[in-house]
């Protein structure tokens, strides 16, 4: 099993992802000139916790198909057995199984996730709106 690539097409109003004009194999629909396309990730830090998989699996720290199987064992046991949007229930057992998965290998101590973790909402809550959140440590 390989782990899938996010690819973000860059193509011209009109161009298919494929590079030519019209549709690609996977499109239904060309798109107009006018569509903005959505964004890969609805939160940014959705592409952020993606990304940090991502790595680490690059840095060989794990293997994507022990990640996949942990990953559907997450979604089974949240009963998210239905289609995702990729929204936040599908970030948040993306999260959950990382954060487990460094715990086990011992690069992660939940007590270290959770100070730091309530140190972020700390500061964001504290933050003004607009105002870039700081973690003081």
């Amino acid at each position: 099993m390989t782990r899938p690539t996010l690819h973000l097409a860059r193509n011209t109003p009109g161009e298919s992802a494929a590079g030519g004009r019209g549709q690609s194999p996977r499109d239904t629909t060309a798109p107009k000139a006018t569509e903005i396309p959505e964004p890969a990730f609805s939160e940014p830090w959705h592409a952020q916790v993606f990304a940090l998989t991502v790595h680490l699996n690059e840095s060989g720290l794990f293997d994507w198909p022990d990640w996949t199987a942990r990953f559907g064992e997450t979604l089974a046991r949240h009963g998210l057995r239905r289609e995702l949007d990729g929204g936040d229930d599908y970030f948040n057992a993306w999260l959950e199984t990382l954060e487990t998965l460094l715990a086990e290998m011992e690069k992660a101590a939940p007590d270290e996730v959770n100070s730091i973790r309530d140190a972020w909402e700390r500061a964001y809550l504290s933050t003004p709106h607009g105002a870039p959140v700081r973690l003081g440590r």
